[in-house]
């Protein structure tokens, strides 16, 4: 079973690694947005959630070198008003209400879902693209629907959720270091 789910994931990296070209298109975009004094917002249900929260928590820290941080927003972090959105609102409009509250014409939002499916995540990348944010997408297997709805994705071809998400944060990691080398800016 590990032997499997090692080659699994290899078999899974190697396939992303065709997307290098758009994750790095991303990380000199984003270093322009965040220089400029944008945002970043990042949404995803479960372990996507906790992608998201890696990635904006790369970008408000560090992540190779020291620079100043940047303005980025996991929607499901702050959980008074992510449970009184969902109370009041519902699931569906959990990340779009974040996404209309903090987002602005010219950031960058980042949808993760392993099953390019979720519903309250395709509604904030609808709501970001109407407010004039770019979208971009991480996913499992294309084609999905998320990925159909962004500006663009990265696909994961991978056979189940674990790997997928494994990928995804090697994807947020290549993202952040070719970011520090393109932003190389002092704190």
């Amino acid at each position: 079973m590990i032997e499997e789910h090692f080659a699994a994931l290899e078999a899974a990296a190697r396939r992303a690694e065709a997307h290098a070209p758009v994750i790095r298109c991303w990380a000199h975009r984003l270093a322009v947005v965040l220089e400029a004094g944008g945002r970043l917002l990042a949404c995803g249900n479960g372990g996507s959630a906790a992608e998201a929260q890696h990635l904006t928590g790369e970008l408000t820290g560090r992540f190779l070198v020291d620079r100043r941080p940047y303005a980025a927003i996991p929607l499901h972090a702050d959980t008074s008003a992510f449970t009184a959105i969902l109370n009041d609102y519902g699931e569906q409009e959990v990340f779009a209400r974040g996404v209309r509250a903090h987002g602005r014409p010219g950031d960058v939002l980042v949808a993760l879902s392993t099953s390019g499916r979720s519903q309250n995540v395709i509604a904030a990348v609808k709501t970001a693209r109407e407010i004039g944010a770019r979208t971009w997408a991480l996913t499992g297997p294309a084609p999905n629907e998320l990925a159909a709805v962004s500006d663009d994705a990265v696909p994961v071809d991978a056979p189940d959720v674990a790997t997928i998400q494994e990928v995804h944060l090697a994807v947020v990691h290549a993202l952040c270091a070719e970011f520090d080398a393109v932003n190389r800016v002092s704190p």
